[in-house]
């Protein structure tokens, strides 16, 4: 995994009485969550030490943590299983063509950020609508633990939401995959929220 061994991420892990942190509540709240219609990454044989496999390489619980609808649907997770396996994601997407130029603009890497979807599950097909209940059920349930006082980039409307209806202070800006704009147009307005939280 791409967390630090440190003291904010074994505090993150677990507090000085050896009691579950933030990080350690959020996987096991994730192992458990279910909602009808979806899949769970245990389901789709990708469980593990995370909140969702996009941690082994973005995963810094001190860095900028940026938000997103969901990491993968069930069929395409299934179909890149191999790489997703290794990796957390798939650098040919849009989504990761587009996270990577943004992070150049920064100056930095994907061990420099915390990457986490507001959604825990996976949908049934590609671009799946969620509804807004199950999107705030699993921020509420699971990825809210994630936050570790930090202020969180909401990458698309999906996110940005949900982090609004809990009242979450929040930078919104494009999802990486939106349509209408050039890769490096998207690149510019993501690098430009990265800079309000770091």
């Amino acid at each position: 995994m791409a967390l630090r061994d440190g003291p904010v991420t074994q505090a993150a892990r677990h507090d000085p009485a050896g009691h579950p942190g933030p990080l350690a509540r959020a996987i096991a709240a994730r192992r458990a969550f279910r909602l009808p219609g979806y899949t769970t990454l245990a389901e789709a044989g990708f469980d593990g030490d995370y909140v969702t496999p996009i941690e082994q390489s973005s995963g810094n619980p001190t860095g900028p943590l940026l938000m997103s609808k969901d990491w993968f649907d069930a069929p395409s997770a299934t179909a890149h299983r191999a790489t997703l396996r290794i990796k957390g994601y798939l650098p040919h997407i849009p989504f990761n063509r587009v996270l990577d130029k943004a992070l150049a603009l920064v100056g930095l890497s994907r061990a420099d950020i915390f990457v986490c979807p507001v959604f825990c599950l996976l949908p049934p097909q590609r671009s799946h609508p969620i509804p807004n209940r199950d999107l705030r059920a699993s921020f509420d349930a699971v990825t809210r633990h994630v936050l570790l006082g930090r202020r969180p980039v909401a990458a698309g409307t999906d996110a940005a939401r949900t982090l609004g209806h809990f009242g979450i202070d929040h930078v919104e800006t494009c999802h990486p995959s939106a349509r209408g704009l050039t890769f490096d147009a998207r690149a510019q307005k993501i690098a430009t929220a990265l800079k309000q939280v770091m």
